[in-house]
């Protein structure tokens, strides 16, 4: 069963932790979370589910997160669960709005997201993802800003 939550993207600085802490914007995990285009692929994985039968799935951005930490990493799937667990970073990246330290998912949950997030839709969202910082480059490129320029911007 298939359950869509409306869950905007949250900024890193709102993602709370237990210490008063805030997520730096510089991290590669909220960096990497800021290009995928999680919400134009929702649709499509939640079409894999019943709408009446079963458990509530994850979400799409928890599915797909924590099979590009575990392929990042090089981690078996216990392992990326650990990590997951440990890390408030990875937490934020696979979409929850707080640190937890129980772990949000089972290890045995990777064999189903990589049975339904396949070759073909990880393509997709490749392309999307290249094709909305090539349209976002060009922007930047017709506003008169060089590389050199962006990049100083950006600092």
């Amino acid at each position: 069963m298939y359950r869509k939550e409306e869950q905007p993207l949250l900024p890193p600085e709102k993602f709370e932790l237990p210490f008063e802490g805030k997520l730096s914007p510089n991290n590669r995990w909220v960096i990497m979370a800021e290009l995928i285009p999680w919400d134009d692929f929702e649709e499509e994985y939640a079409k894999l589910f019943s709408a009446e039968k079963g458990a509530p799935a994850k979400l799409f951005r928890m599915a797909l997160g924590t099979l590009i930490i575990k392929e990042k990493l090089g981690t078996s799937d216990r392992e990326t669960i650990e990590q997951i667990r440990e890390n408030p970073y990875l937490q934020y990246f696979i979409g929850l709005n707080c640190y937890q330290q129980e772990p949000p998912l089972e290890s045995s949950m990777l064999v189903h997201f990589r049975k339904r997030i396949d070759g073909e839709l990880i393509n997709k969202i490749n392309k999307k993802i290249v094709k909305r910082e090539i349209d976002k480059s060009d922007k930047e490129v017709k506003k008169g800003l060089s590389p050199r320029k962006r990049r100083k911007n950006k600092k």
